[in-house]
């Protein structure tokens, strides 16, 4: 008898060494950056506590809750809920885990306004606050930022708050925390689904330049090069036109990626240097003339004519003059 309890006692031993290595397999390791699930078991009053299976419960504080302001933790978290949650920092003294919401979020919304910005899609956002750069609105809970020349309206910026808007992305960089849009782009991409290429329509100047003059056409402008005013040479645009003149142009190309169209009213002169010496014959015969560049691009598409040669050492204005150029200035505002 007693051999056999001496054996079953072997059997059944359970030493304080084996419980420790039990606990080690089964003990879970946490690391900053990891997303588990936790059960949340205790509202505070500027936090909660939530149980992921560590030793002791983790903590999520309140500006962690969200990303968006949180003014109760009760708004976000109920007692009992199990959702997931991103372990912030390593444990404390105490061995407690800091937890966030917000981080998960964060990782999201930049996911979906890159996934936004690759279908080019235009979305829409109100005005938070404004600067002497632009304007602020939230994309996704993310903070976007609106370039002065990238906001088309005649409004001062500071009446823009409250303002919902059409953007399009023109840069998501999360690394850098970059978040940029363009309320001209969108604008203009809504106005290009109406126009077409050899369309006639009627604008007014809004600015010149000695590159060419920049039409208004609908709340959107295109730009009319000086290559394209006429036929004849021309010195500087200035010596043709003014400001706020009201003019009929042809468009001859759109480039929705950037938002811009190009203008034409050499295309419509009846004979060369119309456009000096009788602007007025010009504007009658538009959509005569109109016509006939339009036959002429089929023509040339069916491949029964050569294309024209593309003039050379244009002077374009860059990116960011063309963009400049496109704003109403303060003195139109």
């Amino acid at each position: 008898m007693v051999t056999q309890k001496t054996t079953a006692t072997q059997d059944i031993g359970f030493t304080h060494e084996d419980f420790a290595a039990l606990l080690d397999k089964y003990d879970y390791h946490f690391n900053p950056g990891d997303i588990v699930p936790g059960t949340v078991f205790s509202m505070e009053p500027r936090g909660a506590l939530i149980d992921i299976g560590a030793k002791t419960a983790a903590y999520i504080p309140i500006q962690e809750m969200s990303i968006n302001r949180v003014d109760d933790p009760e708004d976000v978290l109920q007692s009992n809920e199990t959702r997931e949650f991103f372990i912030l920092t390593d444990e404390n003294e105490d061995g407690q885990l800091t937890l966030s919401i917000r981080r998960i979020e964060y990782m999201r919304a930049w996911e979906r306004v890159r996934q936004l910005q690759a279908e080019d899609a235009t979305v829409r956002s109100n005005v938070f606050a404004t600067n002497r750069g632009g304007a602020l609105v939230r994309i996704e809970g993310l903070r976007g930022f609106i370039p002065g020349s990238h906001i088309s309206t005649r409004e001062a910026k500071e009446d823009l708050v409250g303002e919902d808007l059409p953007l399009k992305f023109l840069e998501v960089d999360e690394e850098r925390n970059r978040l940029v849009l363009s309320h001209r782009r969108a604008l203009v991409e809504r106005k290009m689904n109406g126009l077409e290429v050899g369309q006639v329509v009627v604008g007014s100047v809004r600015g010149i330049k000695p590159y060419g003059a920049f039409i208004d056409i609908g709340g959107v402008s295109g730009l009319l090069h000086i290559s394209e005013i006429s036929h004849d040479h021309i010195d500087t645009p200035h010596s043709v036109f003014g400001v706020n003149d009201s003019l009929k142009v042809m468009i001859i190309d759109l480039d929705a990626e950037r938002g811009r169209i190009s203008l034409s009213t050499k295309q419509l002169e009846p004979e060369p240097g119309d456009m000096l010496k009788d602007r007025d014959l010009v504007f009658e015969k538009a959509e005569e003339m109109a016509e006939k560049y339009r036959q002429k691009l089929i023509a040339e598409a069916e491949g029964k004519i050569q294309p024209e040669a593309q003039e050379e050492n244009l002077d374009i204005p860059s990116a960011s003059e063309s963009e400049e150029e496109l704003t109403p200035t303060a003195s139109e505002q």
